[in-house]
C-alpha cells in the first residue's frame, strides 16, 4: 500500500484516487458520495509531514467507505431513500481508527439498502456492476467497495459481512476480503442490520495490506459491549504444514464446474507445498441457510423499526394523521427487500410462531457452532467455495428471492458460528470472470487465517 512521504505527496495520491472515481463512476456507479474536499485533508497530511511528525501508519492512503459507515463525511444513506438527507452527528470507531491513521476517505460506496442482498441490485441508487462484465453483478452487499478496490480507485475500501456481504462480493472480482471473528472489530457506527451477525471488514488488493488494516480497527470498544479484548498480532506464530479442510457437503452438481475446478486446482497446490487434506463431513451446514432467514429478517425486523420519518431522513408528504405517516414513509423509503425481510422477521417472531421457527432456529445454530468446533479438532483450517457461481447476470435473481438467498449457502454458516473467513482470488473462467475462494479458521485465528492467505498468494 503507497502511502504519503516527502517524496509521494498525499495530495497526489488523492488526486489519483479522485480521477479515477469519475471516471468510472458513470459506467460502475461505484458511488453514492464522492468527496472532492478531500483534498484538503491530502494537503493537512502533506503539511504535517513536511514538519516531520508522525502522521501514522496510513498516511495520505485514499480510502472508501461503505455507505452504512456513520461519519459526517457526506450522508449516511446506506443506499436507501428512507435515509436521503441524513448527515451523522456521529463517526464509526473503525472510521476514526483509520482516519487517525492518517487515511482520507474519497467516497461513500454503493450497496444494497441497508445490507440486504448479494449483488447490489437492490440498491435506491441503482446497481454497481461488475469490474470485470457490466452486464454482470458486483456481488453483494458491498459490490460499490469490492469495485472500487479491484478497479484501483483506493487500496483498500471498508465492508460490513452479515451472511457473506465481504467474501462474496470479494470473489466476484477478484480481491481479497475479510469477515474477522465476531466482536474483533467494532460495530458502533455502523447501520445495524442483524446485530448479532454483523461483522466489520475490509476489501484489500493482498493479504499484507489486510494485516495492517485488521492490526489498525481491531481491539475491545466502550460504544460496543461484543468487542473482543484485543487478541490480534498477539497469536503464537505456527510455521510449517497445516491441515487443511475441505467440506464434503460442498463438493456436488450445484456448483459450477468453475468453481469446482478451482478449488481442485487451489487444493493440488496445498498438497505440493506439503499441507494435509482432510475430508470433512459437517451435516448441520445444511440448516445454516434456513436458520440464517429466519435469525436475520427477526434482527432486521426490530432494527428498522427505528426508521419512522419522524427523526431523521425522508420523510413521505400529505399525510392525514402520524399512523399514515409512519406507513407511507416507510412504504416509499424501504425498498422492495427491505420491506420483505421486515415482514418475515414479525412473523417468525410473532405469537404462535416463535416457538415453532425463531427457538428452533436458535437451537440449530447451536448445532452449527458446536460443528465448526468439530471441525477444528481435526484440521488448523477450512477451504470452501464463497459462492457456488460466478458472478451472474444484472436482473437474473432480482426478482426471486429464492434464487437469491440461494447465492448465500456458502457463506452464512460462519456468521452464525461466528468464526473468520477469509476470500483468496482463484483464477477466472474461461470468459474473464472473476472467481475466490474461503478460507475458514476457528475463532480468533484471524491473524494465522492471513498470515496463510500470504503464503497461498506467494505460492
Amino acid at each position: 500500500m503507497k502511502t504519503a512521504s516527502k517524496e509521494i505527496s498525499a495530495v497526489s495520491l488523492v488526486q489519483e484516487a479522485l480521477n479515477k472515481a469519475h471516471r468510472y463512476q458513470d459506467d460502475y456507479q461505484i458511488f453514492t458520495w464522492i468527496n472532492d474536499a478531500a483534498i484538503e485533508r491530502a494537503k493537512e497530511i502533506d503539511a504535517r509531514i513536511a514538519r516531520g511528525e508522525d502522521v501514522g501508519r496510513l498516511a495520505g492512503v485514499p480510502y472508501a467507505i461503505k455507505d452504512n459507515f456513520l461519519s459526517p463525511d457526506g450522508e449516511t444513506t446506506a443506499s436507501a431513500l428512507i435515509l436521503n438527507g441524513f448527515a451523522s452527528p456521529v463517526t464509526a470507531t473503525a472510521v476514526k481508527k483509520l482516519e487517525a491513521e492518517g487515511a482520507i476517505v474519497i467516497g461513500r460506496t454503493n450497496l444494497d439498502a441497508f445490507a440486504h442482498g448479494s449483488s447490489t441490485e437492490n440498491s435506491y441508487y441503482g446497481p454497481t456492476k461488475n469490474s470485470k462484465d457490466l452486464e454482470r453483478v458486483a456481488g453483494g452487499s458491498s459490490g460499490g467497495s469490492a469495485v472500487a478496490v479491484a478497479l484501483g480507485i483506493v487500496p483498500f475500501a471498508t465492508g460490513t459481512d452479515t451472511g457473506g456481504s465481504i467474501r462474496q462480493p470479494a470473489s466476484f472480482n477478484g480481491v481479497y476480503g475479510i469477515k474477522p471473528t465476531y466482536g474483533t472489530i467494532s460495530r458502533y457506527g455502523v447501520v445495524a442490520m442483524a446485530s448479532s451477525l454483523d461483522c466489520v471488514g475490509f476489501f484489500a488488493r493482498d493479504a499484507e495490506d489486510l494485516d495492517l488494516l485488521m492490526r489498525v480497527c481491531a481491539g475491545q470498544d466502550p460504544y460496543d459491549m461484543t468487542t473482543l479484548p484485543d487478541y490480534y498480532g498477539q497469536e503464537p506464530a505456527t510455521d510449517g504444514p497445516k491441515k487443511i479442510g475441505i467440506i464434503k457437503d460442498f463438493d456436488n452438481d450445484a456448483v459450477a464446474p468453475e468453481i469446482r475446478q478451482a478449488l481442485q486446482r487451489k487444493v493440488e497446490l496445498l498438497q505440493s507445498k506439503g499441507h494435509e487434506i482432510v475430508e470433512l463431513e459437517m451435516p448441520a451446514l445444511k440448516y445454516a441457510l434456513a436458520v440464517y432467514y429466519i435469525i436475520t429478517p427477526a434482527e432486521v425486523s426490530s432494527n428498522l423499526s427505528r426508521h419512522d420519518g419522524i427523526r431523521y431522513g425522508y420523510r413521505s408528504e400529505n399525510s392525514a394523521h402520524l399512523g399514515e405517516l409512519y406507513g407511507n414513509t416507510r412504504d416509499e423509503g424501504f425498498m422492495p427487500e427491505n420491506k420483505r425481510r421486515i415482514m418475515i422477521g414479525n412473523f417468525v417472531l410473532s405469537s404462535g410462531f416463535y416457538d415453532a421457527y425463531y427457538l428452533k432456529a436458535a437451537k440449530a445454530r447451536t448445532l452449527i457452532i458446536n460443528e465448526y468446533k468439530h471441525a477444528f479438532e481435526q484440521c488448523d483450517f477450512i477451504l470452501t467455495p464463497v459462492s457456488p457461481s460466478p458472478a451472474f447476470r444484472l436482473g437474473e435473481k432480482v426478482n426471486d428471492p429464492v434464487a437469491m438467498y440461494l447465492e448465500d449457502v456458502m457463506s452464512v454458516s460462519l456468521n452464525l458460528a461466528g468464526v473468520p473467513g477469509l476470500t483468496v482470488p482463484a483464477g477466472k473462467t474461461e470468459g474473464g470472470l472473476d472467481l475466490g475462494l474461503q478460507l475458514v479458521g476457528p475463532r480468533r485465528s484471524d491473524q494465522s487465517l492471513i498470515k496463510f492467505a500470504k503464503e497461498l498468494e506467494e505460492a
